[in-house]
């Protein structure tokens, strides 16, 4: 982002792999969300995990109107086949049903997942999280009507 407009820079970014604390601490985020009212969901292909995607529980926003898609991750192989646009249509029921009238997403910077989200409906949001700003500052802001 620069003066409030997305820029693309040709990077080789790679996510990097999670290793087994990495995945402790996010079942222990995940789980607190879920037994504070966060509503998690999976995908599956046979028994088999393929997405998966986190609602958080805790309201945001000026007017206290949004929620936040806390994660929403499709493995690289079964990608660009709607599981990632069908969990946030699902998040995004979820959301409604708890009264939000937003979601909040705060992206990681890569062309594939700003992409998607603008592709399901977002866009850069003009009121920026300062918590998670600050947890992750290069993430993309963004918002989506519901």
């Amino acid at each position: 982002m620069n003066n409030g407009k997305l820029i693309e820079n040709a990077m080789n970014h790679q996510c990097p792999n999670w290793n087994e604390d990495l995945l402790k601490e996010i079942q222990e985020h995940f789980l607190t969300e879920i037994n504070n009212g966060g509503v998690a969901l999976g995908a599956f292909h046979g028994d088999r995990l393929v997405g998966f995607g986190v609602l958080a529980h805790k309201f945001r926003g000026r007017d206290k109107d949004q929620l936040q898609i806390d994660l929403l991750y499709v493995t690289s192989d079964y990608r660009g086949r709607g599981i990632g646009t069908q969990i946030m249509n699902e998040l995004s029921n979820e959301a409604r049903h708890k009264g939000a009238k937003f979601l909040y997403i705060s992206s990681t910077e890569t062309r594939s997942a700003v992409s998607f989200y603008k592709q399901n409906g977002s866009q850069l949001a003009d009121e920026i999280d300062e918590e998670l700003f600050n947890k992750e500052p290069k993430d993309i802001h963004m918002i989506k009507k519901l």
